[in-house]
């Protein structure tokens, strides 16, 4: 098949430009979003495969972007299976239950600093349309769908579906999608976007360019805030080994079963910098006394200075 510099996708029908004739897309003639999901999907892996040999029959041949930066497209579909794998069990996190226990001392700081972060975040100036993004089991989005109309994306189904369960308990409603965090953003633009326990599952190398994609989201003016996780040893699972200088870990589940996923511990400076880069007019990283790091960062106004 061709290259098409744009097409509407053979799978979803999205209409899509491309940037150059090194694209896999217009190889492939997929949106961004239906080739991510290329190792799901019989029909989808045909196009890939056929789209990498047309691209190198054609002396198109430059290397993967991802190849460049280090980034191993396995280990993000092994993250999405293990998180689609843990969601009954996601919660016992939250609440430090089971093997996420480490004794009275450790649990009553892990709740003092959740109660920290829920309380930053309720007192933000949220409102209008409200995007959260990797939304998970939907610890945050009653919160955040209580402020604005809310529309949660997640990587995977089932934890959406404790999201829905979560949102109906409390009387409120939004609109959950499966969607990949790095997908273009939808319009309109969002008046907020929100990611918790995101940020930590971007590489290092690869953290302004989604930042600059976390600024694509929001209208002029508009706010991203964002909760993620500080280096404690007591901040995981207790059979688990986290190392702050590692940009991957090992996580296991209650049956056993374990899964290498991504796990960055951003530094709050190195994100206030990646954010001012990647394109916000001004950027706050501060920290809760253990566990967390609170982030926000606001888009210029189009109509006068950030």
């Amino acid at each position: 098949m061709p290259f098409h510099t744009s097409f509407a996708c053979l799978w979803c029908g999205t209409a899509h430009a491309t940037r150059s004739a090194d694209d896999l897309e217009g190889w492939a003639q997929l949106c961004p979003d239906c080739l991510g999901r290329a190792g799901d999907n019989p029909f989808l892996r045909f196009r890939l495969r056929d789209a990498l040999a047309e691209r190198t029959a054609a002396g198109r041949s430059a290397p993967d972007p991802a190849i460049d930066l280090g980034i191993d497209p396995a280990i993000d579909r092994e993250m999405l299976a293990y998180y689609e794998a843990r969601a009954p069990e996601y919660d016992d996190w939250y609440l430090r239950r089971g093997r996420y226990s480490h004794g009275v001392l450790d649990d009553m700081a892990w709740a003092a600093d959740l109660d920290a972060a829920t309380l930053w975040l309720d007192g933000l100036p949220l409102g209008g349309r409200i995007v959260e993004l990797a939304a998970g089991t939907g610890w945050w989005s009653p919160l955040l769908a209580s402020h604005g109309e809310l529309t949660a994306y997640d990587g995977t189904a089932a934890p959406l579906e404790r999201a829905r369960e979560r949102l109906l308990a409390h009387g409120l409603l939004a609109h959950l999608h499966v969607r990949d965090a790095w997908a273009e953003p939808e319009p309109p633009p969002a008046d907020v976007l929100f990611a918790g326990f995101w940020i930590s599952h971007v590489p290092s190398s690869r953290l302004v360019e989604f930042l600059a994609l976390a600024r694509r989201w929001v209208r002029p003016g508009g706010t991203f805030a964002f909760i993620d996780s500080r280096f404690d040893p007591s901040s995981s699972a207790v059979d688990h080994a986290p190392d702050p200088d590692a940009e991957t870990a090992v996580r296991r589940l209650d049956d056993g079963r374990e899964f290498t996923i991504r796990k960055v511990y951003h530094g709050a400076a190195a994100l206030e910098a990646a954010l001012i880069e990647a394109g916000f007019a001004s950027a706050t990283v501060t920290a809760t006394s253990r566990f967390f790091l609170l982030g926000l960062a606001l888009a210029a106004d189009q109509d006068g200075p950030g």
